[in-house]
Parts: structure tokens; C-alpha cells; sequence
């Protein structure tokens, strides 16, 4: 039971604390010059950063920002992907070609480079780091879509269906969609620990968020330069990332065991 609770535990407090943030009274981005580097103690949980900021206070925003972008890009990353790969797997020919010609060439890329690139181009901030990220995370949910399908669309009841008149689209919404539910769900698991990483990485860069608003990515990069006189800047914010990254990989091992799915064979 502890495989399931721990990891629910710390991605529940995580999507909580995001989502209550706003009615809290935080002040992130008060700064205290009696309070610059002050470290961890009774009265304060977990210190002051280099401006004399609450660390504690940053965390939670923190936290906002990593929910709000990995929950953006698991469900656009989803909804496109999944379309197309569906659409894709079902009508085949021609269509099936010119999409795995795209999807090779969107896998020619190193995921995260392309993501710098892209987020380089388009800007700082929090919309052009969802934009970034899902141009790149979408072509996952498409091909594990597109393999699904492809293993699905012969069987009994997809034929039946079909000789009965049903269109197209009534078949991969209500036929097939269902039965390639449970592999996406599993994949957006793994997703959401993807997406957080990518975002801390690209505001480590300074490509994401933009002070002063918080960022455990961009909390990471202040507190480096302080390591030696203020640790703490970067291990709270750390230790935090992983816990949560760490979490969603550990909820998403349980529900690919509990749903037992079974890797498609591959198609010729």
C-alpha cells in the first residue's frame, strides 16, 4: 500500500497547495533586507533567499506554476496527439503515411533541445513554455494512439460496426477511443513528470517564467551561486522537484501495473 499512498499523498498536497495558493496570504516577492540568506529554523521552516524573499512562499507559487503548465501540456498533448493518431491508425493509406513522415521528422529532434528552441523563438513566459512544450510532447500520445489503433481496428466488434453502417467517426469515438483510454491515461502520468522537469529546466535557463514571479527551476538557478554560504536555496527547491517528479513516476508504474496493459503488436 505504501507503492500507492505515498505517491498519492505528495501529488495530492501538491495539486492542493496549487490550488488554494491564490486565497492564500503570500507574499513571494516581499523583500526583507534583515532577512537576506537567514537559513531554516524554528521560526522559519525554510529561510529567506538572497532578496530576503520567504522561501516558503516561493515554493507554493511555485508549485502553481508547475501544476498549471504540466496539467496545460498533458491535456493539449493528449487531445492533439490523440486526434491525430487515432485518425491516423483508423483510415491508414496515404493519411497514415504523411502522418509517420511528420512524426519521424518531430523524432529527428531531442525533445528537450527542440523545446529550448522553440521557447528560445517564441519568448519568455508561462504561455510560450505550454506552446513550446506540447509542439514536442504531443507526438508520444500520437504514436502510442496510432499503435493501438492499428492493433484494434480488425477486431470483431470494429468490423461489426462498420457493417452496420456506423461512420468513421462514431467508430473511433465510441469503439475504439474507449479501449486505448487506459494506455493514455498511463502515458499522461508519465507525462506530468516530464512536463514539470521541462518547465523547471527551461525557467532554469531563464526561457520559462520571468521574475518575479516563482519558479522551482529558476529558485534552483539564484540559489547556485550561493551554495557554498546558503545550501538551502537550492536543496529545499530541489529536494521538492524530486519528490513530486519522483511521485508522478511512481503513481504512473502503479497504474500500468493495475490496468495490465498489454503492448500492441507492432504493424507492418
Amino acid at each position: 500500500m505504501m507503492r500507492l499512498w505515498l505517491p498519492l499523498c505528495i501529488i495530492g498536497i501538491w495539486g492542493i497547495i496549487a490550488l488554494v495558493s491564490p486565497v492564500l496570504r503570500l507574499t513571494p516577492n516581499t523583500v526583507e533586507l534583515t532577512h537576506i540568506l537567514v537559513e531554516p529554523s524554528q521560526d522559519y521552516w525554510f529561510g529567506f533567499d538572497e532578496l530576503g524573499r520567504p522561501i516558503a512562499d516561493r515554493l507554493i507559487t511555485g508549485a502553481r506554476t508547475s501544476f498549471l503548465v504540466s496539467l496545460s501540456v498533458v491535456a493539449l498533448g493528449i487531445l492533439i496527439g490523440g486526434i491525430l493518431g487515432i485518425a491516423s491508425g483508423y483510415f491508414s493509406g496515404w493519411v497514415d503515411q504523411v502522418f509517420v513522415r511528420i512524426v519521424d521528422i518531430m523524432l529527428a529532434f531531442p525533445g528537450l533541445l527542440l523545446a529550448i528552441a522553440l521557447a528560445g523563438a517564441l519568448g519568455p513566459g508561462i504561455e510560450n513554455v505550454v506552446l513550446a512544450l506540447v509542439i514536442v510532447g504531443w507526438v508520444g500520445y500520437a504514436r502510442l494512439a496510432r499503435g493501438q489503433v492499428l492493433a484494434l481496428k480488425h477486431a470483431d466488434h470494429i468490423v461489426a460496426a462498420q457493417a452496420m453502417g456506423a461512420t468513421p467517426w462514431r467508430i473511433m469515438w465510441w469503439h475504439l477511443l474507449p479501449l486505448i483510454t487506459a494506455p493514455l491515461i498511463i502515458e499522461a502520468s508519465f507525462g506530468i513528470a516530464s512536463a514539470i522537469i521541462a518547465e523547471a529546466g527551461l525557467s532554469f535557463l531563464g526561457l520559462g517564467v520571468q521574475p518575479p514571479q516563482a519558479s522551482w527551476g529558476s529558485m534552483i538557478r539564484d540559489g547556485t551561486r550561493y551554495m557554498l554560504v546558503a545550501p538551502h536555496l537550492v536543496i529545499i527547491p530541489g529536494l521538492t522537484l524530486m519528490a513530486v517528479v519522483l511521485a508522478a513516476n511512481l503513481l504512473g508504474d502503479w497504474l500500468r501495473d493495475w490496468l495490465d496493459v498489454k503492448e500492441p503488436k507492432k504493424a507492418k
